[in-house]
């Protein structure tokens, strides 16, 4: 059998499985709180694997090994990045916006804030945030495929991104909560054991001495010290300086704003749930990126990573399947093909997976915050509003496949990283504020996520990223004044200051007044169930 062939049979398993789990679930669905949040159903262990499935995107699996084999130590700050965010997400959010919310993060905002402009506000910043993480599974779909099936062509891989993006589409209007989370933690355990295994293959390839590993990719890549140094990408002049800073700032503090992640603490019956998952996610989530560490260096010891070679071409994205495939006897053995062919496919549902919980959450947003308490003002009935999440789940699928074919040249954990920043931005200034600030109101909430939403898509609008640099989204072209690629250390801060100016340039009583029964309800979870507001 042939690799193309072996890789077409794994990939039809996975989406055959997918689709089966799918279809079960859609007849355990009943009611909006199924359809959103799988009736509360889930234990901590397995809304723990959902998590860790729904954060160990294709960025991870692909993109952050990819960044270490092209930039040494300074790739792996991704890795440190997006697993110290479990820790702010733990201490400062999870319990308690689970406590105080129902479905959506806009709940939590909602429930002592007039409904209508606050709603919206959450609405818009959850589809964008949701579209830039999209973006980086879509155009990790289209590197893979085109891989395995040994064709560069842009067509090709257009088609491959269709072709999730459908997948994806039919995964949320059919399977809603409860199928996406099956799919989330079938793709966990078999991320984990792929991983696992090229990790423990890697290893053995140095007799499972790491010094020995690090030193092979210092050498192999032609880089030397300065490979297991700071200062390959980031310390090479101020700017790429603050520019780590930012980016630091972004993968750190955007974790406990992604509406994706926030959406799956709803999912757990209990307060002692939402704190059983988080640790389950931090353990494997913590050992998966440990792992990172022998996958890139792994590739940069064993794969050309030269400018012309295949790893630097896809943007480091096909690293880790190329370093499968090395490990497993080489280009043309049968067991390179069978181990390319297996990560491959666990890539494949790894990009299903996530997509599947981007795109529930987003739908979610639109159907249950903007329709049925915007312009509904609350009187949808529970078979309306999901009716409109599956309709916006086609909307939203359709705008991340456009964007998603002209993003391809572009490394996928960074791309990640810019939905960091837009989350950190926009959202987690306006949960933090709710959470802990008694004089927090409509305006300073609405202010907040407009405010860092704006600033942030217009320093990445004209920043390197989309224009004027070899790698921009817009190769051609050149608008770009904002000389960073990660606006993180200017757009957080701004989220945050036009939330304190909206709130102390506007006086709302009853907001303030509100505050006390959050907190009861954030700290004890009473009457979390349902969430009605007043305003």
């Amino acid at each position: 059998m042939s690799s193309e062939t072996l890789t077409a049979v794994l990939f039809v398993l996975v989406v055959l499985v997918t689709v089966g789990i799918t279809f079960w679930a859609s007849r355990q669905t009943h009611g909006a709180t199924d359809y959103y949040a799988g009736g509360r159903s889930f234990s901590g262990v397995q809304n723990g694997l959902a998590i860790s499935g729904d954060y160990m995107s294709a960025a991870s699996f692909l993109g952050i090994s990819g960044a270490i084999a092209l930039s040494g130590y300074d790739g792996f700050l991704y890795s440190i990045g997006f697993l110290v965010a479990w820790l702010v997400a733990l201490l400062l959010v999870a319990e308690l916006l689970r406590n105080s919310g129902r479905y959506t993060m806009a709940d939590q905002l909602a429930y002592r804030m007039q409904q209508r402009p606050v709603r919206t506000a959450a609405a818009t910043s959850t589809v964008v945030v949701s579209i830039f993480y999209l973006l980086a599974q879509m155009v990790g779909a289209g590197a893979l495929v085109a891989l395995l099936l040994g064709v560069d062509s842009e067509t090709l891989k257009a088609l491959t991104i269709v072709g999730v993006g459908l997948l994806m589409i039919f995964y949320v209007t059919v399977g809603g909560m409860k199928g996406t989370t099956w799919v989330q933690i079938v793709k966990a355990v078999l991320l984990m054991a792929g991983t696992i295994l090229i990790t423990v293959l890697v290893l053995a390839q140095f007799n499972f001495n790491l010094s020995e590993l690090l030193g092979a990719a210092a050498d192999n890549t032609g880089k030397g010290e300065a490979f297991l140094n700071p200062g390959l990408k980031y310390g090479i002049d101020m700017t790429s300086k603050i520019d780590f800073i930012s980016l630091s700032l972004a993968l750190v503090l955007g974790t406990a704003g992604l509406p994706h992640i926030l959406i799956r603490f709803y999912t757990v019956p209990t307060a002692k749930d939402a704190r059983t998952s988080v640790l389950w996610a931090i353990t494997l989530i913590g050992a998966f990126y440990l792992m990172t560490l022998a996958l890139g260096f792994g590739a940069a010891a064993l794969l050309d990573t030269g400018p012309e070679s295949a790893v630097a071409t896809s943007g480091g994205n096909l690293a880790s399947p190329l370093l499968a495939e090395a490990v497993g006897g080489g280009a043309g053995s049968t067991g390179g093909a069978v181990l390319l062919a297996l990560i491959s496919a666990v890539a494949f549902a790894t990009i299903l997976a996530v997509v599947a919980g981007l795109t529930l959450t987003s739908a979610s947003s639109v159907a249950h915050d903007l329709y049925a308490n915007v312009f509904k003002k609350g009187t949808a009935s529970e078979k309306d509003e999901v009716r409109v999440a599956k309709i916006a789940a086609f909307v939203i699928g359709g705008i991340a496949i456009a964007l998603a074919i002209p993003a391809q040249k572009l490394n996928i954990a960074f791309l990640v990283a810019l939905a960091f920043a837009v989350a950190a931005s926009a959202n987690l200034p306006s949960i933090i504020y709710n959470l802990f600030w008694r004089k927090f109101n409509t305006r300073g909430a609405t202010w907040a996520i407009y405010g860092g939403l704006v600033t942030c898509l217009v320093l990445v609008a004209s920043s390197p990223v989309v224009s004027g640099s070899e790698t921009a989204l817009f190769v051609n072209h050149d608008w770009s004044w904002f000389p960073l690629s990660n606006p993180g250390i200017i757009s957080i801060p701004a989220g945050f200051f036009f939330g304190w100016l909206g709130t102390v340039t506007s006086n709302e009583p009853e907001a303030a007044a509100a505050y006390t029964e959050l907190e009861v309800r954030s700290l004890t979870g009473a009457g979390a169930e349902g969430v009605v507001t007043t305003h």
